[in-house]
């Protein structure tokens, strides 16, 4: 009864703004993993490329290009999960020092939410971040395992081992830049959901701004222009 006495210190557009915070979270994953077939997103045209990249890498040689791309996004991988885990001490802090929290909301909004309320807003901060480091973690394994297929790829590539190798290299690589990604989702949406520090309205506008600006940079940006029109002049069709 203590936890549901609790509950009722949150508004009922609290939880329309929390429910929407996770709609969009996971609504913005599935249209970039599932588009349309005729408006294929950014990460959709990448796997692609990921793909004439491991053909590409047979024939080439040497591979040490191949080998520097594939440090590059490890090192990316990498960074990100360190300043995420930053980002989750720095939010654990905050929950362990909320009294101080509570007394600057108070000072600048004339917000009288309890402890409580400060806590949870934190934690679901604090679940996002954590989503985002272990999806970091992960990516960074899987381009390891993609290292590893790309070593094991024969340097003669008339060999009838070399592209079967080559292509579990590339979806591989495409699934460690798909974990990548939904990281960086994570981040986009623990960054909004700071706003509900702010109230529920506020919460409600980051989560809006958010998901159009996920949804502008795989639907709608000028690096995607750039990528179709290279798309169609290739003669590649759209899948």
């Amino acid at each position: 009864m203590q936890i549901l006495d609790r509950l009722t210190l949150f508004t009922v557009l609290d939880f329309v703004a929390l429910g929407l915070l996770f709609l969009a979270w996971f609504l913005i994953g599935w249209l970039i993993q599932h588009p349309n077939r005729k408006r294929p997103s950014v990460s959709v045209l990448m796997a692609r490329y990921r793909r004439e990249w491991m053909r590409q890498m047979v024939t080439r040689q040497p591979r040490i290009f191949d080998a520097q791309t594939l440090s590059t996004l490890r090192q990316g991988t990498s960074f990100f999960a360190s300043a995420a885990l930053i980002a989750i001490g720095g939010a654990l802090a905050a929950i362990g020092n909320a009294e101080q929290l509570v007394g600057v909301a108070h000072d600048l909004t004339l917000n009288a939410d309890p402890k409580f309320v400060w806590v949870i807003k934190l934690l679901v901060t604090l679940l996002l971040l954590t989503n985002a480091f272990l999806k970091f973690v992960w990516s960074h394994r899987l381009f390891g395992y993609c290292a590893v297929l790309m070593g094991a790829v024969p340097n003669d590539a008339k060999d009838a081992a070399a592209l079967p190798r080559a292509l579990k290299a590339a979806e591989i690589n495409i699934t460690a830049a798909r974990s990548y990604n939904q990281g960086l989702r994570s981040i986009y949406f623990a960054l909004a959901s700071t706003a509900w520090l702010a109230g529920a309205i506020a919460l409600i506008a980051a989560i809006a701004a958010t998901f159009a600006v996920l949804w502008r940079r795989e639907f709608a940006s000028n690096s995607r222009s750039i990528l179709m029109q290279e798309d169609d002049t290739t003669g590649h069709t759209q899948s």
